[in-house]
């Protein structure tokens, strides 16, 4: 028998076996993980690749998600390997409630592919009531979960806008913080949408002001009649993404805040100088690297971030900035993982207004232990470890939407968790604050519970250096 033959009975062979095993009908897609039983190294054609289910996204967006393209050659383990990981690319895009790539069927050496998607909703004008406070235990516990200091509106976010994966986001807000606030992400500006844009604007207004930091807590000061802050904020940036896990941004922003002259009179640090406005521009460069198996919850892979960025031109506000975040996850037996995560910021000049000087506390950027205290400085970082296993794994069946058909099922996960952290931060004029300038620890354990696709809540017992504990309740982000 010639090779040529032998390769075509051998495909064959793989191509009926992958029929018999996965109880495949007639026409059905070749599971990935069921192609590799025999012969991984024969070398095979990409032949036409098919999409379905895409009813608004743009065939090129999920194109570019695939490490392959029709023509190429590969050992066919290797392709194995790449089915896998385009399915983990298109489903970390956010666009898919499921996606499957798989081989439909094989004419000689060459091997035609399937895209099976389903798509989820992109339009959300929803109302929204969302605490103003760093986190929900401080908003619970030490503001007694005042409707005071909630801020409330109409939210429009429309997500795959043009169906290339573009996000359009309006907001007009009440409440704490009255704002209106627009957005526009990823405008591509190639053909071969490897540039994009955003452009970014949002003005608001505060009756409150955290206007200092006491013992390390903030320190507020609140005024009925009168708004004590007033900000503007734009920003554009240029997006460049060459391959699949890098992503590279340059922006360009300008602030504008405004405050009364009683929080000057309370800190006349709070800006430089005793001023009571200042305006500058910044500009900022920031490049990410994910290779995750599932960025709204990693059981494996690796994430890097990098941002440096320049504020002000002149004595009045003058800081460069740079922040580095990684995160490795690997895989252990018994649905396992470690984890680590480490942060390291910078800000120079080390002599800066309050202002300028946030650090841990705000945003993701804490310590688990510490939500109750933010910790103002200039340089510090972080490091956190974890081991988690999946305790539960089922779906809820939701009510159909038509008669006849079948409800969706919600995928749950639930996981618990282990973990430690340790920290510091320099903060050259502590003032009445004892957290900086110091080394921080604290470990607990947890409970992760990943609902809805992409969507994560955590309730985690924590212990930290000062001998307090407590349960903190959080939402969570790959870092």
């Amino acid at each position: 028998m010639s090779p040529g033959k032998k390769y075509q009975l051998t495909l064959f062979l793989i191509l009926f076996c992958c029929c018999r095993t996965g109880a495949q009908e007639p026409g059905s897609p070749l599971p990935a993980d069921s192609i590799s039983i025999s012969t991984p190294d024969l070398l095979v054609t990409v032949g036409e690749i098919s999409i379905t289910g895409n009813k608004k996204t743009k065939g090129m967006i999920v194109l570019r998600e695939i490490p392959f393209k029709t023509g190429e050659g590969y050992p066919l383990d290797v392709l194995v390997k790449k089915f896998e990981q385009a399915k983990r690319q298109l489903m970390n895009t956010a666009l898919f409630h499921y996606a499957m790539v798989a081989a439909k069927n094989i004419d000689g050496k060459i091997i035609d592919v399937i895209v099976e998607l389903k798509e989820r909703w992109y339009i959300f004008p929803i109302p929204f009531i969302k605490p103003v406070d760093r986190n929900l235990n401080q908003w619970l516990f030490e503001q007694n979960a005042s409707l005071d200091r909630v801020t409330y509106g109409v939210r429009l976010s429309y997500k795959n806008a043009t169906g290339k994966n573009d996000n359009f986001k309006l907001g007009v807000a009440g409440g704490y913080t009255p704002q209106v606030s627009v957005s526009y992400d990823r405008f591509y500006i190639d053909k071969s949408l490897k540039w994009g844009m955003k452009f970014a604007f949002a003005s608001g207004k505060n009756r409150e002001l955290n206007y200092n930091t006491i013992n390390d807590k903030q320190v507020f000061l609140k005024d009925e009649n009168n708004y004590v802050r007033r900000f503007t904020t734009a920003n554009v940036e240029v997006n460049y993404r060459r391959a699949i896990k890098t992503r590279h941004s340059l922006g360009i922003s300008y602030v504008n805040e405004q405050i009364t002259d009683t929080i000057v009179s309370l800190n006349p640090v709070f800006f430089k100088s005793g001023r009571n406005s200042i305006s500058y521009p910044g500009i900022y460069y920031n490049v990410t690297y994910t290779d995750l198996d599932f960025n709204p919850y990693p059981t494996k892979g690796y994430a890097a971030q990098l941002y440096i960025g320049k504020s002000g031109l002149n004595n009045i506000i003058n800081i460069w900035q740079l922040h580095v975040k990684g995160l490795g996850v690997w895989p252990l037996p018994d649905k396992t993982f470690f984890s680590l995560s480490v942060y390291g910021g910078l800000k120079a000049p080390f002599k800066q207004p309050y202002f300028s000087k946030r650090f841990f506390g705000y945003g993701d950027t804490f310590m688990q232990g510490f939500e109750y205290y933010v910790i103002d400085g200039v340089a510090g970082g972080y490091m956190k470890a974890g081991f988690t296993r999946e305790l539960l794994d089922f779906s809820v069946k939701t009510p159909p939407r038509k008669k006849g058909k079948e409800g969706e099922r919600i995928p749950v996960r639930i996981f618990g968790r282990v973990f430690g952290n340790t920290g510091y931060v320099h903060n050259p004029q502590p003032g009445d604050n004892s957290l900086s300038n110091k080394m921080l620890y604290s470990a607990g354990v947890g409970l992760d519970i990943l609902a809805f696709y992409n969507v994560t809540f955590r309730l985690e017992w924590t212990f930290n250096s000062l001998g307090q504990n407590g349960l903190f309740l959080h939402r969570k982000t790959i870092f």
